[in-house]
């Protein structure tokens, strides 16, 4: 652990020589050393502090290396060094010495937990790009060549992945031996180094000439490819797009393409999966004449797959695989050799390929054109609105867009009514609350006499949900519907249904009112505003449930800078001064809060407001924080004022400490909140540097 160091050895000795700007970094010093595993973690996110003032020279020969002999921690703080450290060449003097930086990351390197291992990798790839080619092939590729040939599995796994950082700039017998030590990881005894190799093959391929892409790349690739380990195997797939890329069209069909055609058949659904979610890429890759002779066959036998999840998969990729084949010929492929399966997927047993295949059938509507769509797609759009599954119509419903755009959604009308409704009422309200989240779209796309015949009532019931999320996404709704219509339409057809709602016997539903008016006020303007939901917000102030009482004095706050003046002075001021009288304490503290709202946009519109006007209510304090209370309970402000002289005099002391005085003046200004005094402390400890040295 990092607190068996000893107390004099290590960086932290350099405070002992009475200089006080050093005496805050000789306590981070000192904290790596600590057994409070929070207290290194802290050290080591201030390790750039604790390099600053030691030096460039000192953080070469004394921080560094004693990083080095402590590297072994929780995972945690040796997470936090790995990150540290790739962002430390300017602290050990330049690019010049970025090689004092290797030896703690390599280390770090060889930890047991992976993610250690891949953040020290990734500052070891960000250090090596300040490394000059000569520096490189002196300091950093040997550290390559000690990862890769360890004795555990974790420094080989960590050496795949810095092979394409320092190969560009190596010279060419250089680049022989990492070629070699890279085959070598490919065949590895251990599965873990293999998948590392996998993993890294395609970006190792980008950087390597392309004869040599063919002769040693390729090679390696297909004996991935068949590694025993579908893990392996289905990294290899990845690989394959990268590849890919590089080759011509016959070392394509002649070098890759029976490997890939292997991947698609292959006897691990993880490897088909893998296919199938990379098949985009892979048609992008292989360029359009193998798509078309291979890569089709290929995505039909994935779209009949036994694996429901290979099926999910590629029924994803259905609209991208479309919109990629070559403009001359789509659409007679598209309906003769991938619409007939597509029929099959429809009335699939696994909902989650329904599923799949109902978020992106939608877009083939825009490939195919107006009439195939109206004979071959639509049929299919019908049924899947009245599938079983709620995520299929829910899906179907989320991209009616694209639809509209081609054919317009008077077609789907009919059919769409009924699989809304039965979404609306889902039993599960995360469906309920995701039809929501479309209805101002499908508003816009039905036009606001369909919507009100049909949809406006549900609209309304969803206000009333027993669920508030719903009642919260009702309200914004309603918002973007009054957007999306009018203000004329707002005020004679929501507007009256939602301050109806006031007299609800429900406390929850008149608090929904008070959110409505919060929501339509600014989209609806001063007048309705003013002259019809400022009446009822005004008359719910009586209520005899607190919580619609101080909702009152928030709604008001919200309404404020909506109303002209005599609004303000004449009905809201003397309504939150009410209020401000309440025996609730929650109510008076909101309603002081609003009348501070309120005298600002007062004196904004030039309106003369007393010194007696300004908020100020007995026994409230504006820091109070809310929390249920017994009656008579402390609210806590006395307990802070006593706090007060005594978080002064900690202060005090601790600047005494430091070793602060009036001819110095203090290190660092320290301002003193009752309410965080110790946490303002602990900063200000943490934190102290002298502004003179002398």
């Amino acid at each position: 652990m990092a607190g068996a160091a000893g107390p004099g050895s290590g960086p932290g000795a350099a405070g002992g020589d009475g200089d006080d700007s050093l005496y805050p970094i000789a306590v981070l010093i000192d904290e790596l050393r600590n057994e409070d595993v929070q207290l290194r973690l802290n050290s080591i996110k201030k390790l750039s502090t604790i390099a600053l003032a030691l030096g460039v020279e000192r953080t070469r020969t004394e921080l560094l290396p004693f990083l080095t002999d402590t590297i072994y921690d929780e995972d945690e703080v040796l997470l936090a060094l790995a990150e540290q450290l790739g962002n430390f060449t300017g602290l050990v003097g330049g690019p010049d010495f970025a090689h004092c930086l290797l030896p703690p990351l390599e280390s770090l390197a060889t930890v047991e937990e992976t993610v250690v291992r891949d953040k020290a990798v990734e500052s070891l790839r960000q250090i090596s790009q300040e490394h000059t080619p000569v520096a490189l092939e002196a300091h950093f590729v040997p550290l390559v060549k000690r990862l890769a040939s360890g004795d555990w599995f974790t420094s080989r796994t960590s050496a795949c992945g810095l092979f394409s950082v320092c190969y560009p700039r190596a010279s060419n017998a250089v680049k022989a031996e990492i070629r070699q030590h890279f085959r070598s990881l490919c065949s590895d005894d251990t599965p873990m180094v293999r998948r590392a190799a996998a993993s890294k093959l395609g970006e190792f391929a980008k950087v390597l000439e392309l004869d040599s892409v063919k002769t040693e790349i390729v090679p390696l690739f297909t004996n991935l490819a068949s590694d025993e380990q579908d893990s392996v195997r289905l990294l290899a797939v990845e690989a394959c797009v990268s590849i890919a890329q590089l080759l011509s069209q016959e070392d394509l069909e002649a070098l890759v393409m029976p490997t890939l055609r292997q991947a698609a058949e292959d006897k691990s659904w993880r490897v088909r999966y893998m296919v199938a979610d990379k098949f985009s890429e892979l048609q992008k890759a292989v360029g359009p004449k193998i798509a078309l002779s291979d890569l089709i066959p290929a995505f039909q036998s994935l779209l009949r797959d036994c694996e429901a999840e290979v099926r999910a998969a590629a029924a994803h990729k259905v609209r991208e695989l479309c919109e990629n084949l070559p403009a001359e010929g789509r659409e007679t492929v598209i309906m003769n050799q991938i619409l007939p399966y597509i029929k099959e997927l429809v009335s699939d047993t696994n909902q989650h390929v329904k599923s799949a295949l109902a978020s992106v059938i939608m877009g083939l509507s825009t490939v195919l054109g107006k009439e195939n769509t109206i004979e071959h797609l639509l049929p299919l759009f019908l049924a899947q609105l009245k599938d079983e599954c709620p995520e299929v119509r829910l899906n179907i419903i989320s991209n009616l867009d694209c639809v509209n755009e081609v054919i317009g959604i008077r077609q789907l009308s009919q059919s769409l009514l009924p699989a809304i409704v039965e979404l609306a009422e889902d039993a599960k309200w995360r469906v309920r609350l995701a039809i929501i989240e479309y209805m101002p779209l499908l508003a816009g796309q039905l036009g606001v006499e369909f919507f009100d015949e049909k949809l406006n009532s549900l609209c309304m019931a969803w206000l009333v949900d027993h669920v508030y999320a719903i009642r919260e996404a009702a309200t914004n709704n309603l918002m973007k519907l009054v957007q999306k219509f009018g203000t004329e339409w707002a005020q004679n057809t929501i507007v009256p249904k939602v301050l109806v709602m006031a007299n609800d016997p429900n406390y929850l539903h008149r608090m929904t009112t008070l959110f409505c008016i919060n929501a339509l006020s600014e989209a609806c303007g001063k007048e309705i505003t003013t002259k019809q939901m400022l009446p009822i917000v005004l008359k719910m102030a009586g209520d005899q449930v607190a919580n619609v009482r101080f909702n009152v004095a928030k709604s008001l706050q919200k309404i404020g800078p909506i109303l002209d003046t005599n609004a303000l002075q004449g009905e809201v001021k003397p309504v939150l001064q009410k209020l401000g009288q309440d025996e609730d304490m929650d109510v008076k503290y909101f309603a002081q809060e609003a009348i501070s709202v309120v005298a600002q946009r007062l004196r904004k519109l030039d309106f003369p407001v007393k010194d007696s006007e300004e908020p100020s209510i007995p026994g409230v304090d504006k820091n109070l924080f809310l929390r249920p209370r017994g009656p008579g309970e402390d609210t806590g402000k006395a307990q802070r004022d006593r706090a007060a002289p005594v978080a002064s005099e900690e202060a005090v002391e601790a600047a005494q400490l430091r070793g602060t005085n009036t001819a110095k003046g203090p290190a660092c200004q320290l301002h003193i909140n009752t309410r965080d005094t110790l946490a303002q402390l602990e900063i200000a400890e943490a934190m102290h540097f002298p502004q003179n040295r002398e």
